[in-house]
């Protein structure tokens, strides 16, 4: 039997496939390339190129292989966008998790269904987040990611299909998409480093999260159905140690060899100021392995991305609502209807 990775070329998506197939398993990935590229799938994986947004193809997928797991992290991630782009970001968010839903109970074969949700679902909440937290998401993006895990457990109760769900939070690394301009503050700051661009910071740069490298989320969502007290519940996973947006230019910056950067702030926008959470549910299931310090882990990924130099950033052409939209984001864009 296979196992389904979509979002399988992207970031967090190529990391899990990657450790699904160094555990002997047999991946297929779903991608549309749209925000990874070919070159992120693992090695021994098969690459289906096409998106969880067409039930045919999903469903053509699930009757060639009999996948005994689906590993959902295709999603765009763009919270502050997402306000902008309500119908992409439902449609590929929430119809194309749908899809999958659907095809895995009618598959039969399916014995757990891993979803990458975030921490986007607690919105506002107060700090550290757990999962007790009741979420009250703020923006489209959480709330499409709150509806899916809803919808989990309903099909849980319905059909008895098992289901994880993890909860990541600023997830940043090598293999990530640095060319995209509206979410991934490390891979954006580093694409304008690169470009000798100041760095640009949304209001006055106090907001606090978690910067989380890659090494410390996919090993354990990969290894999530090789534990069976993981079996529906939910996980919140990432560092623990906040940092604010101001300090985190600068130890990008460091990473580069820059002792003083040029930093632009622009017109604060509407955002969640302080998140970060709690992962003491994490530990207490998976045990507690050795994290990756922000220092060593920006390291690691300056070296990455001084190797494959600077990426053009990727805009979207078209919005579906420009008011109020941040105007760094909205030069050259056009409404669609």
């Amino acid at each position: 039997m296979s196992v389904l990775v979509t979002g399988g070329a992207g970031f967090i998506g190529s990391h899990v496939a990657r450790h699904l197939v160094d555990a002997g398993q047999d991946v297929v990935v779903l991608d549309d390339l749209s925000g990874g590229y070919e070159e992120n799938v693992a090695a021994g994986a098969n690459l289906v190129t096409g998106s969880v947004v067409d039930p045919e193809l999903v469903e053509e997928l699930f009757r060639e292989h009999e996948f005994s797991h689906v590993f959902h992290l295709a999603a765009y991630a763009a919270e502050g966008l997402s306000h902008f782009i309500r119908r992409f970001n439902y449609t590929n968010n929430v119809l194309g998790s749908v899809n999958l839903l659907n095809a895995a109970v009618r598959a039969e074969t399916v014995e757990r269904f891993v979803f990458t949700s975030s921490i986007a679902v607690y919105g506002a909440a107060q700090t550290p987040m757990t999962e007790d937290t009741v979420p009250e998401p703020e923006d489209p993006y959480g709330i499409g990611k709150y509806a899916v895990e809803l919808d989990l457990r309903a099909a849980q109760r319905m059909f008895g299909l098992d289901y994880t769900i993890f909860r990541p939070h600023n997830v940043y690394g090598e293999q990530q998409n640095v060319a995209d301009p509206y979410r991934n503050v490390i891979g954006i700051f580093i694409n304008q480093l690169l470009s000798d661009r100041p760095l640009t910071i949304f209001g006055d740069g106090l907001q606090t999260r978690a910067f989380t490298h890659i090494d410390d989320v996919a090993p354990v969502i990969a290894r999530s159905i090789e534990v069976p007290q993981s079996a529906n519940e939910v996980f919140n996973v990432g560092a623990d140690t906040p940092y604010t947006v101001l300090d985190l230019a600068h130890t990008v910056a460091r990473a580069f060899d820059v002792a003083d950067p040029e930093i632009e702030f622009l017109p604060a926008r509407e955002e969640v100021v302080h998140a970060f959470s709690d992962h003491a549910k994490l530990h207490h299931v998976f045990g507690q392995e050795p994290t990756v310090s922000l220092e060593e882990g920006l390291h690691r990924m300056a070296d990455w991305a001084r190797e494959i130099g600077v990426r053009e950033p990727v805009r979207f052409e078209s919005v579906e609502v420009l008011r109020n939209l941040p105007p760094s984001w909205a030069a050259g864009l056009t409404q669609t209807t």
